[in-house]
């Protein structure tokens, strides 16, 4: 893949800062081993608040949120807002809807909560696939991320980037689990915040905006934009209201439904602090996101014609275009990967669980040692990591629109399955089931078919959830309505997810 806007060939200060932070993580990771399934999954329930909100706004913050949305509001305008609505909406909602309901259920996973709740192995299994899928295809988009900054650092080819990239993380997850990855997603955070934050300083000195707070330079920026391309500034210049709606939906309810998300309320020691990370961590997530389209109207002035090829980098073309040292843009680099590493990581896990915890022990082999359970885990993790190389190698959109596709399926899938079954009673597995399937399959056609004029108008990849989450809840209705109703033992479940421990 050729790295177009961005100067290619090995690069040794941004080399040795990137060296030095791989090493950091792969440190941590090994001084964070643990024996247990309990530190594997859940990080001993041992993380707090603050810490938690820092770990999920690094999980949360992948390099689709570092690299990908200051390309889309680049290449798309206003257009692109949709995707900073959308991710940051979606908090909101889980903060209301979900975080404490979630965290006093008490298990490992979104799956636990589906196979108990809904009384049924097959929903649990559904649950499972849904979630590697999303985990896949998240991890396609971040794999992008991960390897176009390795070759820009190193001078290595794309698939050799992707590969070095894939068995870093992998290094440290295999070892340490959840326990780990917490503690690096808290560093990745530091590290991230800081690298995205202080160029942009630098970036609108340069250019003459107002420098203090280049948030704020960003409207005089918009508007030098908007005189030689006045599509930038437009409402509906590049798509029309419905799609707009459909993305900031899929996104929001997609957020909610995301199962690397919902696992990190199971690391919290109890439902106040679960509610609380979700507070922090969108403060954390609201540094970066307010500051990504000020990234995108300073690339459009340094960077006018750079189009799509430059789109997915043009945080580090705008440094290297406005002058800024090497060393200083390594930096930079630097935290796209802590990004694309901590959702990674997440990822990983996510997928991981919905393998050897949710299918395998609670499926197959319910005896299963924590020994047992520890080696499937990473098998899983290694195989997951493998398969998404051969993607990533030749990925099929931008890294956010990518990212954007596995919200999709896991708003049209997973948040009304959820939903229901925390707040509507009488949802039962058969509803759940079917609510399911249709939201998937609705998901994986918008994504099959998003060539096609007709789904790519009504329903669009990254916006299908408009379409899909109502239908999934619609079946669920029906189906619960006209089957059995779930048993006794649902209703005490359910007292206890609602009340305070």
């Amino acid at each position: 893949m050729e790295l177009t806007g961005i100067v290619p060939g090995f690069k040794l200060a941004p080399a040795i800062i990137l060296a030095l932070v791989l090493v950091t993580f792969i440190a941590v990771g090994f001084t964070s081993k643990v024996k247990e399934t309990e530190g594997y999954w859940a990080a001993g329930r041992s993380i707090g608040a603050f810490s938690n909100g820092m770990a999920i706004a690094s999980n949360w913050m992948s390099a689709a949120s570092f690299m990908g949305m200051a390309g889309l509001v680049y290449i798309q305008g206003y257009y692109g807002i949709g995707y900073v609505m959308g991710w940051t909406g979606g908090y909101v909602l889980l903060l209301i809807l979900m975080a404490s309901q979630i965290r006093r259920f008490g298990k490992y996973t979104a799956s636990d909560f589906v196979g108990d709740r809904f009384e049924s192995q097959y929903a649990r299994a559904l649950s499972a696939l849904v979630t590697a899928i999303i985990s896949f295809v998240y991890c396609v988009g971040q794999y992008k991320g991960i390897g176009m900054i390795f070759a820009w650092i190193f001078g290595w080819g794309y698939s050799t980037s992707v590969i070095v990239g894939t068995f870093c993380v992998l290094a440290y997850v295999l070892v340490s689990g959840m326990l780990g990855v917490t503690k690096n997603q808290i560093i990745q955070y530091i590290i991230l915040i800081c690298a995205f934050l202080f160029p942009l300083f630098f970036i609108a000195q340069k250019l003459g905006f107002f420098w203090a707070i280049p948030q704020i330079g960003y409207g005089a920026a918009t508007y030098q934009c908007m005189l030689s391309d006045p599509n930038f500034a437009l409402p509906w210049a590049v798509k029309g209201v419905y799609q707009w709606v459909a993305l900031t939906f899929t996104l929001m309810v997609g957020t909610c439904g995301l199962p690397h998300v919902l696992m990190r309320f199971y690391v919290t020691p109890d439902e106040k602090s679960a509610r609380w990370s979700v507070v922090w961590g969108l403060f954390f997530i609201g540094l970066l996101y307010w500051s990504s389209p000020a990234y995108a109207a300073f690339g459009k002035l340094l960077n006018p014609a750079g189009g799509q090829a430059v789109a997915d980098v043009i945080i580090v073309s705008a440094a290297e275009l406005a002058g800024l040292p090497v060393w200083f843009v390594g930096f930079l680099a630097a935290g796209a990967v802590s990004a694309g590493f901590s959702t990674v990581s997440g990822l990983l896990m996510s997928g991981a669980a919905a393998i050897s915890h949710d299918v395998y022990f609670k499926i197959f082999n319910p005896g299963a040692s924590q020994s047992q359970q520890m080696k499937v885990a990473r098998i899983g993790t290694f195989v997951l990591g493998m398969l998404v190389i051969l993607v990533a190698l030749k990925p099929p959109a931008l890294i956010a629109q990518l990212v954007a596709m596995a919200f999709a399926i896991a708003g049209s899938a997973m948040f009304p399955t959820m939903l229901l079954g925390i707040w509507w009673s009488r949802s039962n597995k058969y509803g759940a089931i079917a609510g399911m399937s249709v939201g998937l399959a609705i998901s994986l056609g918008a994504m099959i078919f998003m060539g096609n004029a007709w789904w790519a108008t009504y329903i669009p990849a990254v916006g299908s959830a408009l379409v899909a989450a109502p239908l999934n809840a619609l079946v669920n209705i029906v189906v619960s309505l006209v089957t059995p109703p779930p048993s006794e033992e649902v209703t005490k479940l359910l007292k206890q997810v609602h009340l305070s421990t």
